[in-house]
């Protein structure tokens, strides 16, 4: 692509000339990504009225799961606090948290990748050198993301204004505030960071640590009026009270936030060069130990296997402590046990539970494997890769590094997520490291979907995000609508054995590593 594609009839203001185009073309480049991610968003939010109308089909048993949830402090952590007794209420309660970190996370990646992404690879200095505006870019990415949001937003509003289009409303304009917010940030943290990597890493870094605080606002506190609730935007999500007599005023705090946040970032972008930073790169140091390609592997995604590692435990903590109350919880709903018992075999509450968790984080860490092995194309496409080939260096014992970093990697994270339960639960340690491990040929399978993909043919490498969406689709929303049997074995996690409580199927494990 040359720099000319970028010129732009004479008009408009100087600093934002070249912003259509540009967004145009980012929005060509998402075209798989932009659909998968908001798809994937979308089905899990409006999924859920069926499943909970199954599972609590009368007043009495939705106004006990309120009752039961507001003395259960672990759950109010893990879900939030719930503020009505209604389907689109329980629906607010049960998919928003995660729903507006999914969206925070999209929007992101979709900004770093239009901008620091963009700088890191050289692209962007050739487009610069055309008729094209200085914030030019950072306008681009951000309409992306409120394309991306606002998508989002009309899929949840209509899909679920059987319940209440105002509480529908409410949702909708919600998960798109978080993921502006987000989108707003992780501008600013782009003018920080010479590295794309980096970048994405820290933005994911206060994502979580919004959850964090969150979930100890909301363990203090059943009704969201904790200090720490408060200081997240997942807090104001939830504080927004879909279906619950609505806040819209917190609506306010949304576009307050995105309003001096995108202030911020534009006035840090009209301050430094293209390729620059505020705060550049430490020189690495004089004599390195890079002597292999793998060694060079490892330095590029250690950070992301440590943050991945860190993630995993601290989760299994949360589900394992939250493993002795599930019971309770459930108590004599029928239906809700057969939900669990669907996703983690047909056992007791307690096993069904855990391998129903253990299970999702498995689904999780095919996001990680395909990130990972995508790693070659984006070192490939960036240019990176040429300077290693050509020196004695064959492409295979290129790829090589990356991909035992790929798979061990989904190897240790499930490792550690096993030995995060074992902490938060205390019991079952050998069969519950048995269950995590038990997910990595499925995991694997995804993964070497990636390489194929990205083998065969580079292009629609990055269509392996799709893969793993649906992967991730199919374990989350299908057992909870009872999808036929031929639809969940479209997923190679259909065909694991659910650990602990089940029975091992070595067949289908050989089957899945080969």
């Amino acid at each position: 692509m040359t720099a000319t594609a970028f010129a732009v009839r004479p008009g408009g203001t100087r600093q934002l000339a070249g912003t259509a185009t540009l967004l145009r073309f980012a929005l060509r480049r998402d075209r798989v990504m932009i659909p998968v991610w908001v798809a994937v968003n979308a089905l899990m939010i409006l999924s859920m009225p069926n499943t909970l109308e199954n599972l609590y089909d009368s007043p009495a048993d939705r106004a006990d799961l309120v009752r039961d949830t507001a003395t259960n402090a672990s759950f109010r952590a893990l879900i939030g606090p719930v503020f009505g007794d209604s389907i689109g209420a329980l629906t607010a309660w049960r998919v928003g948290v995660y729903a507006g970190a999914l969206a925070a996370v999209l929007s992101m990646l979709l900004v770093v990748r239009h901008t620091r992404d963009e700088e890191e690879s050289g692209r962007q200095e050739l487009v610069a050198s055309g008729m094209v505006g200085r914030r030019a870019s950072l306008t681009a990415a951000l309409l992306t993301a409120v394309v991306a949001n606002a998508a989002l937003a009309l899929l949840v509003t209509a899909g679920l204004a059987g319940q209440g289009a105002a509480g529908a409303l409410a949702l909708g304009l919600g998960l798109a505030g978080v993921g502006m917010v987000f989108a707003t940030l992780a501008a600013i943290v782009a003018q920080f960071t010479e590295s794309a990597r980096l970048a994405r890493g820290l933005t994911a870094g206060l994502v979580g640590a919004a959850f964090v605080l969150r979930a100890a606002g909301d363990s203090a506190s059943d009704d969201g009026s904790s200090a720490l609730t408060w200081v997240s935007p997942l807090g104001w999500l939830e504080n927004l009270r879909a279906f619950a007599d609505e806040r819209w005023w917190v609506l306010l705090l949304f576009a307050g936030a995105a309003l001096v946040q995108g202030v911020v970032a534009y006035e840090l972008a009209g301050r430094r060069d293209v390729g620059m930073s505020f705060l550049p790169a430490r020189p690495g140091p004089a004599f390195g130990r890079l002597g292999t390609a793998g060694a060079l592997a490892w330095r590029l995604q250690r950070g992301s296997v440590l943050g991945w590692s860190i993630g995993f435990f601290l989760a299994g903590v949360v589900y394992g402590g939250l493993t002795d109350g599930v019971a309770d919880l459930v108590g004599d709903n029928d239906n809700a046990r057969e939900i669990f018992e669907r996703m983690g075999g047909q056992a007791g509450i307690t096993d069904a539970f855990l391998a129903s968790m253990v299970g999702m984080l498995g689904l999780i860490a095919a996001l990680y494997v395909v990130g990972s092995v995508l790693r070659l194309h984006g070192e490939e496409t960036s240019m990176r890769a040429e300077p290693i080939l050509a020196n004695a260096v064959g492409r295979l014992r290129w790829a090589a590094g990356h991909l035992v970093i790929a798979f061990a990697g989904a190897g240790l994270i499930m490792l550690v997520a096993g030995l995060g339960f074992a902490v938060g639960y205390g019991q079952e340690v050998g069969p519950i490291l048995g269950a995590c491990l038990v997910q990595l040929p499925a995991i694997w399978v995804v993964g070497g979907l990636a390489v194929l993909l990205y083998g065969v043919v580079p292009r629609v490498a990055l269509a392996a995000w799709g893969v793993a969406g649906a992967v991730l689709l199919i374990g989350w929303v299908g057992p909870a609508l009872d999808a036929p049997r031929v639809v969940l074995d479209l997923s190679p996690f259909g065909h694991l054995p659910k650990l602990p409580g089940g029975d091992m199927e070595w067949g289908a494990v050989v089957v899945l590593l080969g």
